[in-house]
């Protein structure tokens, strides 16, 4: 192959790039076609932004949280607001095998954790370790999908938590603004 067709192609790739988030690369070499796919940090980038509750007219109890999210040279930073506390802290942005999207808000302890209370009963015999040593869990777990943020804010009967008591929604939307 020329040199000038390798370029063109890498030429190519970077204005696509630019464009979205993906590129493929196509070079022939010895009549075979490798395929590469270029991955920008823009599909990151997105996440950047100020998210906000939006009122619920189904939920009688207020739930006013605000999150900023800003890049930092060595990842993400949050500033997270409610009626009761400001928080700041590192925010950790990965995504899994299949796509999704998760964010992790490091630093902030649960307001409550019971744990598995599936099986309270036999919790004096089985478990060495009484309810009131159970270590609260630090580091609110999000879904991210399309410019809303999603926490998952308290558990059911078998796993008791609460991550931020100063709402009462079970899911916690923050929606870009």
């Amino acid at each position: 192959m020329k040199l000038v067709n390798k370029f063109s192609y890498i030429f190519i790739a970077i204005i696509l790039s630019s464009c979205n988030n993906k590129a493929e690369i196509v070079v022939e070499n010895d009549n075979r076609k490798v395929v590469d796919t270029i991955q920008t940090e823009k599909s990151h980038e997105s996440i950047a932004g100020i998210y906000k509750t939006q009122t619920d007219p189904d939920n009688t109890g207020e739930c006013e949280i605000s999150l900023e999210i800003t890049k930092a040279k060595e990842g993400y930073l949050y500033f997270l607001q409610t009626k009761l506390r400001k928080l700041k802290g590192k925010a950790t942005f990965t995504s899994n095998e299949s796509g999704e999207k998760y964010l992790v808000l490091e630093g902030i302890k649960w307001d409550e954790y019971e744990g598995d209370i599936s099986n309270e009963e036999n919790d004096s015999i089985t478990d060495s370790k009484p309810k009131a040593e159970l270590e609260i869990p630090v580091g609110i777990g999000a879904s991210y999908l399309k410019d809303t943020i999603t926490i998952q804010n308290y558990g059911n009967s078998m796993n008791s938590y609460t991550k931020i008591s100063e709402c009462g929604r079970k899911y916690i939307q923050l929606i870009k603004s």
